[in-house]
């Protein structure tokens, strides 16, 4: 909200500088965003009237004029502007004035006697634009004709004024307006509040229009009457331009302007429908599917059950609390018009423009709530400013009372504003502070209960009066105490990782982080993480980030398509963050919703050369095994199982799921070919995905003596079936060894020979394992080592392994 220091001063005027004005209000809560003049800075420039003009002899568009600047003889001035004539008025800047410069940091531009084209300009007649006043550049800026001649044209539109802007948040509705502003100050500061006077305007006709209230849950009050035979091409007063064009309204018509000035006034929306242009009887409802409107802005738009509306008996005519229609807009050709001020339920006006792309400041403040108490002196406020500008008859005033807001009393202990404030705090003060505001209140032993007033939608709590206590003793007087509850450090379990370690073990990895969009393309969902029913937005920020992500793997690929798109050759990026999926439970046998659940996922891509460009090494590609290796290294000491398995977004034969102490935690694979192709990879990238929390718990390193008896290796070929897998085999050998001295077994050689032989039939392999053998009590023998693997083969070849060599 925006507004001239003048006219707040007009309410209330403490002995205040506008730079302590403005402290004073950002203190108290009325955050004063800005502060800006009016108009830059020049002098010299005075009322001057036209008195004749004359053709330059050697110019076709230059005039020679006559000006009166008070002096008492006239000054010849040359002036190109169109609209210039004998007997407007307009500035007049005189030789020495300085104006403000045409780009900012240069200096002024002073006027000099001069001669153009021959001859002598003692002055310059001045356009808005040049006094840098607007940018409308169409001609002189003509003055009223009662423009005193001679006066400085400063004092006379009364430039000297700084326009404040504030920041409001939501719970400052009776601020909304400069009165409003002024009651605040006034209690601030202590100074006299002249609030607005609304004299009744005499009635002289008894036309009435009826007016239905058929939805009280829209409308608590409806005031309004019939104002008749104005005269709509009256030219709206400079002083009430000046102040619409200060507070940020562009100045429409006088009928227009008048409403708009009385909003910014007093905080109250209201509307002038044209009289003649409604067709029977106006009804306050709900709006009905199908029903269209032509708004004042230009668009059309169609209501339903949860917009309110203005309809008379053919069509609707207004949104409720929020714009009127074009159908009944008043024009030039207004000659009778129907005054409007009601309150509208904060509730059903709340939400209702931004359903339709737009807001208003009528609804801006009708859905933070407005005085319902003073809606008919608001109506006598429009229609004596509408007689007095635009003549006219008034008639009777209607006034429909519905609903009234409920002011449930709010009470205040203070021991416990003392308490919250963090100061001691008396009842008198409090009822000091409660008394400047105008809040109505009884005391008792040690409180103050208060019944909040029309114009307070936000009292409804007691910490809303202890903040009203504290804003306007002022948080200056709070004690610079230092806080005394005793701090102890708390520190992790140092078992127990966070995610800027992970961070950092993933860069040690040689991995750069990404950081993307919790909202993705339906397509990645789809195809990527198997989801058909991903989480959507209700209003996305762009048309193809529509839903929420199951999975990073998609926001992955696209970082490696903009580094692809950039020509990088080697590509390594992870990301940690939040994926979004719906938590589903069985309920009665049928799958309902219960909420969202938001893990945190890693995921990492790797794509390109394993290495970068050396020449100790052939260049290579990275490969399925070259990320796992990775994977193990974040994760040790733990080791993990990988596990052949499928997943939509990876190659169904060079993918695996990844288990850790038996709980599947993740997936690793190369992409599916089929993405590859769809997604337009010259290769595929190897990617990785894993539940964060399973990696926040990790084991400490534990004291393990050396060992004091040797180690012996044997290898062994064992033959066994392809179907057989690699983590199978070795489960085996876990099983069978467990209670002897075989410490570990590890696979270092793969056999398939290209056709069968008479050891190995087709859809078998030879597989060579080293087994680790040590008793840490004694000294290992030949004959107990041979006795340990013998037992372990028999185990094996009773699972159907064949032995093919043993050493």
């Amino acid at each position: 909200m925006q507004f001239p220091e003048s006219w707040l001063r007009e309410f209330c005027n403490p002995p205040l500088s506008t730079a302590e004005l403005a402290e004073t209000l950002t203190m108290a809560g009325l955050e004063v965003e800005a502060l800006s003049p009016v108009a830059p800075p020049f002098s010299g420039v005075v009322v001057a009237q036209v008195l004749s003009i004359e053709r330059h002899p050697n110019a076709d568009r230059l005039n020679v004029c006559q000006v009166d600047v008070g002096t008492g003889s006239p000054l010849a001035i040359v002036c190109g502007a169109p609209n210039v004539r004998p007997g407007i008025k307009v500035p007049c800047a005189l030789v020495g004035a300085a104006l403000p410069p045409a780009k900012q940091g240069e200096p002024a531009f002073v006027i000099k006697l001069g001669q153009l084209r021959g001859v002598e300009s003692q002055g310059m007649l001045c356009s808005a634009r040049e006094l840098k006043l607007s940018d409308a550049h169409g001609g002189l800026l003509e003055l009223s004709g009662a423009a005193p001649i001679g006066v400085d044209l400063r004092a006379h539109l009364r430039l000297d004024d700084t326009i404040f802007t504030l920041k409001l948040t939501p719970n400052l509705a009776h601020c909304l307006s400069v009165h409003g502003v002024a009651r605040e100050l006034a209690a601030l500061t202590g100074a006299e509040l002249r609030a607005p006077s609304y004299p009744p305007v005499a009635v002289t006709h008894d036309t009435r229009l009826p007016v239905h209230v058929d939805a009280p849950d829209l409308c608590g009050r409806f005031s309004g009457r019939v104002v008749r035979g104005v005269n709509a091409l009256a030219v709206t007063p400079q002083w009430m331009a000046e102040r619409l064009a200060r507070c940020g309204q562009r100045p429409v018509g006088p009928l227009v302007d008048i409403s708009n000035y009385v909003m910014f006034e007093s905080g109250q929306p209201s509307h002038i429908f044209d009289l003649d242009k409604i067709h029977g009887d106006l009804r306050v409802r709900w709006g009905r599917g199908g029903e269209t409107i032509s708004l004042l802005n230009g668009s059309t738009i169609e209501v339903d059950a949860g917009v309110g509306v203005i309809a008379d008996d053919l069509q609707v005519e207004s949104l409720a609390g929020i714009m009127g229609g074009e159908a009944t807009s008043v024009g030039e050709g207004t000659r009778n018009v129907y005054v409007e001020a009601a309150f509208w339920w904060p509730q059903a006006v709340a939400g209702r423009s931004r359903r339709f792309n737009f807001t208003t400041d009528a609804g801006h403040r009708f859905e933070r709530g407005v005085d319902a108490a003073r809606t008919l002196d608001h109506v006598e406020r429009i229609t004596g400013l509408i007689i007095d500008i635009c003549g006219g008859e008034a008639g009777p005033t209607y006034d429909r009372i519905c609903a009234m807001p409920d002011r449930a009393p709010v009470t205040l202990r203070i021991e416990r504003a003392s308490r919250v404030i963090g100061m001691p705090v008396s009842q008198a003060e409090c009822a000091d502070v409660f008394n400047r505001l105008g809040l109505g209140f009884v005391e008792g032993d040690g409180t103050i209960t208060i019944t909040p007033p029309s114009w307070r939608f936000d009292l409804q709590t007691e910490e809303d009066l202890v903040e009203e206590v504290i804003r306007i003793l002022g948080y200056s007087r709070l004690p610079d105490v230092p806080p005394l509850a005793a701090v102890t450090p708390r520190l992790p379990p140092a078992a127990r990782q966070g995610l800027r370690r992970l961070r950092c073990l993933m860069v040690a990895l040689d991995y750069q982080e990404t950081v993307n969009f919790g909202f993705v393309e339906e397509r990645w969902e789809r195809e990527l993480a198997g989801n058909a029913d991903p989480i959507r937005l209700l209003n996305p920020i762009a048309a193809p980030l529509a839903v929420m992500r199951s999975s990073v793997l998609g926001s992955l690929l696209a970082v490696l398509k903009v580094n692809l798109a950039r020509r990088a050759p080697r590509v390594r990026v992870f990301e940690i963050g939040r994926v979004f999926r719906r938590d589903s439970r069985v309920v009665d046998g049928e799958r309902s919703v219960a909420g969202i659940d938001q893990p945190t996922r890693l995921g990492a891509l790797a794509y390109g050369p394993a290495d970068g460009l050396q020449w100790g090494a052939v260049e290579r590609s990275v490969d399925f095994y070259d990320l796992k290796g990775d994977l193990e290294a974040l994760l040790a000491p733990r080791i993990a199982r990988f596990l052949p398995a499928e997943h939509p977004a990876l190659h169904p034969g060079r993918s695996a799921r990844i288990e850790l102490d038996g709980r599947a935690i993740g997936w690793i694979g190369e992409l599916h070919p089929r993405w590859r192709q769809g997604y337009e990879l010259p290769q595929a990238p190897v990617m990785f995905e894993i539940d964060v929390e399973s990696l926040s718990d990790r084991a400490l390193p534990t004291h393990v003596p050396l060992a004091k008896q040797q180690t012996a290796l044997r290898d062994v070929a064992l033959i066994v079936d392809d179907a057989i897998s690699h983590a199978t085999l070795m489960k085996a050998i876990d099983t069978a060894s467990s209670e002897g001295i075989v410490r570990s077994a590890r696979l270092f050689d793969v056999y398939r020979p290209q056709r069968p032989t008479a050891e190995l039939a087709s859809g078998q392999r030879s597989l060579a394992v080293r087994l680790e053998l040590r008793d840490d009590d004694a000294t290992l023998t030949d004959e107990r080592i041979d006795a340990a693997v013998k037992t372990l083969l028999d185990r094996l070849t009773a699972d159907g392994v064949i032995v093919r060599l043993r050493g």
